[in-house]
């Protein structure tokens, strides 16, 4: 008879255990469904942006772009200045696109690009050197600021 209420008793502790478990799995799982789940990380969708530093003297940003990840055409970056960080795609030899580094979905910073998109690390959304939506959740483009190079100085203007 002990041998029975002591079966019974480990067969509830296990069951209990095991239903616990479960409803944990689903709650991880409803989470992973709405995109709460880990941050993009570089083997799933995105490798970090390149840093550089910007500066903020008044209402503009300055960058000093020479010997920086935005030297060279066709190349994505993420400036970094005390006044908030601002996305910017060379794309030719004077020509540049400055970009909200906040994701309209969320508004989490992207950090991260692929194939020349940038790529919210929160919840995949990709946007293209222009700040269009490539891939969602995210339905809004990013806003785009006015840039202008003079020498090896592009200034942008939020």
């Amino acid at each position: 008879m002990m041998l029975d209420e002591q079966t019974r008793r480990q067969f509830c502790a296990r069951t209990c255990r095991m239903a616990s478990l479960a409803a944990l799995g689903g709650v991880a799982a409803a989470l992973e469904g709405c995109g709460g789940g880990s941050p993009t990380s570089p083997g799933d969708g995105g490798a970090a942006l390149p840093i550089v530093t910007g500066q903020v003297p008044g209402s503009t940003i300055t960058v000093a772009i020479a010997g920086t990840a935005l030297a060279t055409n066709g190349t994505l970056a993420l400036v970094r200045t005390t006044g908030g960080d601002v996305l910017v795609a060379r794309t030719g030899a004077d020509t540049f696109v400055a970009l909200s580094a906040n994701c309209t979905h969320q508004r989490c910073e992207i950090t991260s690009y692929s194939d020349q998109t940038f790529v919210c690390p929160c919840h995949g959304s990709r946007f293209d050197a222009n700040g269009r939506v490539v891939q969602g959740p995210a339905t809004a483009s990013l806003p785009v600021f006015q840039t202008q190079l003079a020498g090896d100085v592009l200034t942008i203007t939020p």
